[in-house]
This record gives structure tokens, C-alpha cells and sequence, in this order.
């Protein structure tokens, strides 16, 4: 493909962002997993665990949510804040690539103690004169492991730019409970942080479709790639760069890019 001009590569993907970012995108997504629910905190802790689940074929990831949720009475924030010892009992079993048992269980004490001290998760991304959410992503991950207790393996399975992660599923969850639009799929219901702040998430997909539209220069895929990349985006749209993830991905998982 030859290279494009900024308006026709803002054209281009506006195009394609435009042709993703609609309903018919939910049900085959790990977005489905929020869509469950009305309740913001609901909302909030079925995405964090699709997010963080998101690993594999979707399909998969999708019922191994579902799984999960039915662990939880479907009724997640209910759960995580007023369950007893034996229902947390299921879990113990629970299974996902990586993710397992003691991992699930220390992500529910996790959310007990932030919803015992916040409302809602998104407290703790706000920041002050923050150009982007790398200071909350940073915050997020320190206060999810202040208690004593944490298994060190669980560290893996949340991000921080502190580590050089490209932050990818984290940086998807925000996408979800920040962006504003009338197209149905993302969330819009965290008003404090803005849009404008996020960072693209950077998975295998993204990355490859925009290294071929000269969206990354950078030789490897880290933080600094994930920043280049969202840099880029504000130029065609520096208020929502990243609704661009729509096109990106859509491009390389659907049009196999």
C-alpha cells in the first residue's frame, strides 16, 4: 500500500473506524461481558475481567467470562463486596490460559478493598493536569497490590508502564468505560477522565496494521510504542485518538491486514 497523506490516512480510517465501531461488533467481542449489566460498578468489574481475560480466540474468552460470572451469581459487584468464605469456594477452580484460581481470588479481595475505599474505579485515574492515563494506569496497579497478602504470579496479569508493558488490555478497559460516542459499544460512563487522555491499546493486530500504515516507527512493542502510536493518532483526531483502535483492529483481524 502507498504511503498516505495525513487527510487521506484520517479519511481512510475514519472510514473504517466508522465501519467497526457499531453494534454488530458487541456480540463477538469481550465487550459483550460489560453489556451485561447496567449498574456502573457492574459494568466496571465484568470489564476489568474481560479485559484482563482477553487472551486467546474470542470465542473462548467469552465463554470462560461467562464462566466466571456465573461463579459470581452474575451479580458481580453484589459479590465482590458482601460474598462469604464458601462462595468464593468455585473459583478456586476456575481456569483460563494463565489466569487461575488464585489469581481470580485475589482479584475479588483486590476489588473489595478498592470498592471499601472508592465508588468507582475511576477515582483512581484521575489525576491532575495529566496529559494521559499513564500516571492512573500506574496508580491502579500499585493500589491493587497494597494488600499484604498478594500472590506475586498475579502481578503478571495487570499491566503497568512502570514494567514497560504496552498495557494493551488494561488500556482496552479504559477505551470501554471513557469513550462517549452514540455507536452503542463503548461505555461512556466514567466523565472524569477524558477521552482525549487514553492510550490505543497495542495488541498483535494493532500493532502490525499500524506499522504498515507508518503509525509505529519504533523497532520494538512496548509502552513507548504504545505512546508513539496513540502521538500519531492525535493527529487525525486529538480529541478521541482512540477510536482509531476500531479501524486498526478491525482492519487486521477482519480484513487480515
Amino acid at each position: 500500500m502507498k504511503k498516505l497523506t495525513l487527510p487521506e490516512l484520517k479519511e481512510f480510517l475514519d472510514q473504517k473506524a466508522d465501519q467497526f465501531n457499531n453494534p454488530s461488533f458487541i456480540d463477538s467481542d469481550p465487550v459483550c461481558i460489560p453489556h451485561m449489566f447496567s449498574r456502573s460498578q457492574d459494568i466496571e468489574i465484568a470489564g476489568l475481567f474481560a479485559a484482563i481475560l482477553a487472551w486467546g480466540k474470542r470465542v473462548t474468552i467469552i465463554r470462560k467470562c461467562r464462566e466466571l460470572l456465573e461463579m459470581m451469581d452474575n451479580d458481580p459487584y453484589n459479590f465482590v463486596c458482601h460474598h462469604l468464605p464458601k462462595d468464593l469456594k468455585p473459583l478456586q477452580e476456575f481456569r483460563h490460559r494463565t489466569f487461575n484460581g488464585t489469581d481470580a481470588l485475589y482479584f475479588i479481595a483486590a476489588l473489595k478493598f478498592l470498592y471499601g475505599r472508592y465508588q468507582s474505579m475511576e477515582e483512581i485515574f484521575v489525576g491532575k493536569n495529566e496529559a494521559t492515563v499513564e500516571g492512573g494506569l500506574i496508580r491502579f496497579h500499585r493500589e491493587f497490590f497494597q494488600l499484604e497478602d498478594y500472590p506475586h504470579r498475579t502481578k503478571k496479569h495487570l499491566s503497568t508502564p512502570e514494567r514497560k508493558s504496552t498495557c494493551k488490555r488494561i488500556n482496552m478497559f479504559l477505551r470501554w468505560m471513557v469513550r462517549q460516542d452514540q455507536k452503542g459499544v463503548d461505555f461512556g460512563i466514567w466523565k472524569k477522565v477524558s477521552p482525549s487522555q487514553l492510550i490505543c491499546p497495542c495488541d498483535v493486530h494493532v500493532d502490525r496494521v499500524a506499522r504498515k500504515l507508518k503509525l509505529i516507527k519504533r523497532k520494538q512493542t512496548d509502552w513507548q510504542t504504545a505512546l508513539e502510536l496513540t502521538g500519531n493518532l492525535k493527529k487525525l483526531d486529538p480529541d478521541d485518538p482512540v477510536k482509531y483502535d476500531f479501524a486498526l483492529f478491525g482492519l487486521g483481524i477482519e480484513e487480515g491486514w
